[in-house]
């Protein structure tokens, strides 16, 4: 455990230097120092497993590893090893490389409801190319996107959607409309209110709850009805929920579907995959008009495809999903019991799927606070977890989760004292954590 006053001189100096540099201080908004409490946003040095150490020599147990992309932990060996294999023979050519036919072959064996596959580099440049699909084999111009999801593209087509609209004309605002997660007749009724009109649904299959009973059966019967196309967005839910994602969970094929993050345990990896009839249309073998799908310079980076089948590989291998499921309860349990142990039960909550936990601080009043998770996130970084969430990755062991437990019960003792005196900003150590779409810096 670290001191009660808890330092990071290092970390300070190098995000003036990223700030000095990188827009943002980081490459992606989620990973911003306004995300943690000020002055305590830790810099990395490395990783291995479940532990990061920051320039401050400070380690930690991390959760949320690499906004989810990072499952099985960092520096993987078989991970690392296929990746190594790969980078000696070359990882771009002129003309494809038979390495994207062998890991083609194996993604489409994991998920066995897609008929084909393209990769590409990160999970916006996937979805933004379902849409585009959807667009052009519909020959519709709206979206209609699950309000209830955080994010699904840097793209236009969601960003006007949110707090940061800057740039994007309002006419392409327009073309994107919301549908509410669970509701099945709100859809319809927006399906009818601009019926002819509608593209795609896109959502995410499952998020902080289960999807209510045959939901997503009645938005596959739903967009067949009006002629839409169905996607998927399984960035997280895909490996986490199960190998073949939530479709494969609970037998609902979409027309497309798009995963990432936990591909490739941290190396740079996509992939839109789906009906044949409609992938092909961005490819040579049909007679109508050509759908530019997916065509990126390093889409199919050979190290990085070498992961995505090594990860495939450890987690049928390995029993990683039920392993991720094992471990979230578990800490789930210690956490709540922790909470409730130092009388904030009510106010630290935890939430999701085992394998993909996040957490609520609930001011005295029971609503949402950035405040009283300022004072969390604090304690817990003092106390050695960086925790933005509490989504496990598999290297976990008993050990980290004991420490985990310890760490979150002494945070709960001072977020007690915080509800005691109806304040916390004495032990917020500064300006409370912001969210991440807002209008204003």
């Amino acid at each position: 455990m670290h001191s009660e006053d808890f330092q990071l001189p290092r970390s300070r100096a190098a995000n003036e230097r990223l700030h000095a540099l990188i827009p943002g201080g980081a490459h992606t908004y989620a990973k911003g120092d306004d995300q943690y409490p000020e002055n305590v946003a830790p810099v990395i040095s490395h990783g291995r497993g479940a532990h990061v150490w920051d320039v401050d020599g400070n380690r930690y147990v991390e959760y949320g590893s690499g906004l989810r992309s990072v499952s099985l932990g960092h520096a993987h060996p078989r991970v690392t090893e296929a990746v190594r294999r790969e980078i000696d023979r070359g990882s771009n050519f002129v003309r494809p490389s038979v390495v994207e036919a062998e890991a083609a072959e194996r993604f489409l064996a994991t998920v066995p409801t897609a008929e084909m596959v393209k990769f590409a580099k990160n999970g916006s440049d996937a979805t933004t190319a379902a849409v585009r699909l959807a667009r052009a084999v519909t020959g519709r111009r709206r979206v209609a996107l699950c309000a209830d999801h955080p994010f699904f593209s840097t793209d236009d087509w969601f960003i006007g959607t949110t707090p940061m609209s800057a740039g994007i004309p309002e006419e392409t605002n327009e073309l994107t409309v919301a549908f509410p997660y669970g509701d099945l007749a709100a859809t319809e009724e927006l399906l009818t209110r601009h019926r002819d009109e509608i593209a795609c649904l896109i959502l995410e299959p499952a998020t902080h709850s289960e999807p209510p009973p045959g939901y997503l059966a009645g938005l596959r019967e739903l967009a067949d009805r009006h002629g839409c196309v169905l996607i998927f967005d399984e960035m997280i839910t895909g490996f986490r929920w199960s190998e073949a994602g939530a479709q494969g969970l609970y037998g609902v094929v979409p027309d497309l579907s798009t995963f990432g993050k936990a591909l490739g345990n941290g190396f740079a990896v996509s992939a839109l995959a789906g009906r044949r009839e409609l992938m092909e249309r961005g490819g040579l073998r049909h007679s109508g008009e050509r759908v530019f799908l997916l065509s990126t310079t390093h889409g199919a980076e050979t190290h990085s495809l070498a992961a995505a089948m090594a990860v495939q590989t450890v987690y049928a291998e390995e029993g990683v999903t039920a392993r991720l499921h094992s471990l979230g309860e578990r800490l789930a349990a210690g956490v709540r019991d922790a909470a409730a142990g130092m009388g904030v039960g009510e106010h630290v909550v935890v939430r999701g799927r085992a394998s993909n936990l996040v957490f609520a601080t609930l001011d005295e009043n029971g609503q949402p606070s950035q405040a009283y998770r300022t004072l969390f996130l604090r304690r817990l970084l003092a106390g050695g977890v960086l925790a933005p969430s509490f989504v496990v990755s598999s290297a976990l062991t008993d050990a980290d989760i004991d420490h985990t437990v310890d760490a979150v019960a002494q945070a709960c003792a001072v977020y007690r004292k915080a509800l005691d005196a109806a304040d916390p900003t004495p032990w917020m150590g500064g300006r409370p954590v912001k969210p991440v779409f807002r209008r204003l810096a």
